[in-house]
């Protein structure tokens, strides 16, 4: 008997042992997948922000770029407006203040960014390329016409230039732009005249100037020239447009053979009597000034 209630003594309390053993073990099991799944969250979370975070750097980098695409469009636009708007202010004579200020803005730029020299340079390449292919003959009457205003600019319109637009913008791209301009025509200037072409400079200024002219010229490396034409003063009262043609008719009528007319200037590429062909420098933009004598100045 005693033996017998022994007996489920020590199944009962074995039975307790286990199941303390089975209570243990799952409270730890229990334990440890909670372990697992506040890490795995830990890590979504993680993801998550990491996610939103690319993406917001992907948001700005689309906005960014759809900006600058936006503002390549309208640069692109207002270059070309004011690329058509300068060849109507040049044909008819539109004075600085109606030239809208966008345009003024993207000269600046033209200049300062490079595309003004690629257009000179690129100008120039071509009349070079066209005018070594002919040979001039050996009386002299072959000649290139030369736009000297596109050299050098009277000081009362350059003070005008100054007070139009500011010290800044004078001193960071009118003075680069001729400077620009007048380098590169000297150098075509020299190459035809070692090919032996006849080379007349024309300008607008009167003749009262010639020899401050004719001074600045020759400092400047411009020598050799075969004739300079400036205006009379009966002539500064005319349009400079008939007041050149008229200079290259009588070029013409003393059998002096126009090969080729290079300008920057509208006015100086049309009306009779121009060459076989001609060449049109680029600019970065158009003014109308007048000096102090009254006589019209078309300024780039």
């Amino acid at each position: 008997m005693e033996h017998a209630d022994s007996a489920p003594s020590l199944s009962s309390r074995g039975g307790s042992e286990i199941e303390s053993n089975y209570l243990e073990t799952g409270l730890y099991i229990t334990s440890f997948a909670a372990t697992i799944s506040v890490a795995a969250l830990f890590a979504v979370g993680l993801l998550f922000i990491t996610l939103l975070i690319a993406l917001a750097f992907m948001l700005q980098s689309c906005q960014s770029r759809s900006s600058g695409v936006i503002q390549l469009l309208e640069t692109s636009n207002d270059y070309g407006y004011c690329k058509v708007f300068a060849l109507h202010a040049e044909l008819n004579a539109l004075e600085t203040d109606e030239f809208p200020k966008v345009c003024k803005t993207l000269a600046i730029q033209y200049v300062k960014e490079g595309q003004y020299l690629r257009d000179l340079k690129l100008t120039m390449s071509v009349a070079e390329s066209y005018l070594s292919s002919l040979a001039p003959q050996n009386d002299g009457l072959d000649v290139v016409l030369i736009d000297l205003d596109d050299i050098f600019l009277s000081n009362p319109c350059t003070r005008q230039l100054h007070n139009r637009l500011g010290q800044h913008d004078m001193n960071e791209w009118a003075e680069e732009a001729k400077h620009l301009k007048r380098m590169l025509v000297l150098g075509l200037y020299k190459k035809l005249q070692a090919r032996g072409w006849s080379l007349i400079l024309i300008t607008r200024k009167p003749e009262e100037q010639r020899n401050a002219v004719q001074e600045n010229l020759v400092d400047a490396g411009y020598g050799g020239w075969s004739s300079l034409i400036m205006r009379s003063d009966a002539e500064m009262q005319m349009a400079s447009w008939e007041y050149l043609s008229g200079k290259r008719a009588h070029l013409q009528n003393q059998s002096f053979r126009i090969t080729s007319v290079i300008s920057s200037q509208l006015d100086a590429l049309t009306g009779p009597c121009i060459g076989k062909r001609n060449f049109k420098l680029a600019n970065p933009i158009y003014y109308r000034l007048k000096d102090q004598n009254n006589s019209i100045q078309l300024l780039r």
